[in-house]
């Protein structure tokens, strides 16, 4: 696109002269002598770069530059004058300009200021458009939220993401941890920069040290060059520490001391390295439990938990199941041929009614499995391939090593189990409707709504 320059002189003149000179150069220029035609054209149009006078009747330079500036903060402004100071070059920049030029100037001199500034305004539209491409992928917005209790963090998410400050999330495996972890990212003033990632579960402490801080050359076995670590890698933006929990209590002391210092001490190293991060951390465990027990360095989860973030089970917001669901839907089934419609009534049942254990991961793997697996024109329920345990027959299905380790388990949790299949048997058996499980039950509507409550069955 060729990119649409302003000029603004009460010397028609030298106007004429500047269009000219710039629509050479391959630009396409639109002439004003009258501050406010030229103001009102710049509200209405779009336009790449504002050449402006300081001097003229009515409106100055830089009170065109401020109203400018309300407009739209990022066009470039270069002033032009024949009377330049120190003082006006300074008033300029500071409330914004690109950049001045003391007439009478040199053509080439101009047109090699002007493509400067052009520059300036490509890539800060582009990065203005990058910036909103990430946060629509990876931002709150991505987020699929009809429950108020996810909404809530989502808000939490917002604000935490607007400081610097460490932020712990914990909630189950499969509730998406690092999609929140993504959400603070994109959302800060750090959005620009790296967002690396490491899980310490995966790499044995040693490995986990070397990644992180990385290693200089003969720190250990193997370590031929110098290698920057994570930290580095994260400088300017967002280290995500998923699986904190799993971390030993020498890794987490080495760990507290890089967060308290800011500062990256190589393996084999001694030179320390000033560095500018921020840490979201993510974990799956109860870590004030862990404390508690020993388990977990008391000091280190305070300074990580600056703003915890906790992450809701699918179990506890039914209302984001269908809305999930759907949403998984449309991405997996996007490039099927011949399209799907969508899902059957029984494939709802099921959906509302299956407590989701693997949250939010279980359900878009259900899905994807579903699409993949249609032979009609909408997923049936034997296209998901369930799980014996979800059906009524479960315990007689099970694979004996896994009932036996269940002999051990409390009388009360295995009833409660018991009750939990049959009722979402029945449930779907009867479509959905309670009066009719109800009936098939032997129960009143009332109680079988406090048993679907305390158990946490959604229909």
């Amino acid at each position: 696109m060729t990119p649409r320059i302003a000029v603004l002189d009460d010397e028609a003149r030298l106007v004429a002269i500047l269009e000219m000179v710039l629509r050479r150069s391959g630009y396409e220029v639109e002439g004003f002598t009258v501050p406010d035609a030229a103001l009102a054209a710049l509200a209405e149009r779009r336009f790449d770069l504002l050449l402006s006078d300081l001097k003229m009747p009515g409106l100055d330079g830089i009170a065109v530059l401020e109203r400018v500036r309300e407009a739209d903060a990022e066009i470039p402004v270069v002033l032009m004058t024949a009377h330049a100071t120190i003082q006006t070059a300074v008033a300029a920049l500071r409330l914004g300009a690109f950049d001045y030029v003391e007439k009478p100037f040199d053509n080439d001199a101009l047109l090699a200021l002007v493509a400067r500034a052009l520059d300036h305004s490509r890539l800060a539209r582009e990065n203005r458009y990058l910036r909103g491409e990430l946060v629509s992928r990876h931002g709150s917005a991505s987020v699929v939220a009809e429950s108020e209790a996810l909404r809530r963090v989502l808000d939490l998410v917002r604000r935490a993401a607007k400081s610097d400050a460490t932020v712990l999330v914990s909630g189950e495996s499969g509730t998406g941890k690092e999609l929140i972890a993504r959400a603070v990212h994109v959302q800060s003033d750090r959005v620009g920069e790296a967002f690396v990632t490491v899980n310490c579960k995966a790499l044995a402490e040693g490995v986990l040290e070397s990644e992180l801080f990385g290693h200089e050359r003969g720190a250990f076995t193997g370590a031929e060059r110098a290698r920057a670590g994570l930290f580095e890698r994260a400088h300017g933006g967002t280290l995500f520490l998923d699986e904190i929990g799993e971390t030993s209590p020498d890794f987490q002391a080495k760990l507290l001391r890089v967060l308290q210092e800011k500062r990256v001490t190589r393996v084999g190293g001694s030179e320390e390295r000033p560095l500018d991060f921020r840490v979201v951390a993510a974990t799956n465990r109860d870590l004030k439990r862990e404390v508690e027990a020993g388990g977990f360095r008391e000091d280190l989860y305070f300074r990580l938990a600056v703003i915890p973030i906790a992450l809701p089970p699918l179990r506890e917001r039914p209302e984001d199941v269908l809305a999930l669901a759907r949403h998984f839907f449309v991405r997996a089934a996007a490039e099927r041929k011949p399209p799907l419609e969508g899902w059957s009534p029984e494939v709802e049942t099921f959906l509302r009614s299956h407590s989701w254990p693997g949250n939010a991961r279980e359900l878009e793997n259900t899905i994807e499995r579903g699409v993949a697996l249609a032979r009609g024109s909408r997923i049936e329920l034997e296209d998901l391939l369930l799980d014996a345990a979800a059906g009524p027959t479960a315990e007689a299905d099970e694979p004996l090593a896994r009932r036996l380790d269940r002999q051990d388990e409390p009388l009360a949790r295995w009833l409660d189990r018991q009750a939990a299949e049959r009722i979402r048997a029945v449930l779907a058996a009867s479509g959905g409707s309670r009066a009719e499980a109800a009936r098939r039950l032997g129960v009143d509507r009332t109680t079988l709504w406090r048993w679907m409550q305390r158990l946490h069955i959604v229909d």
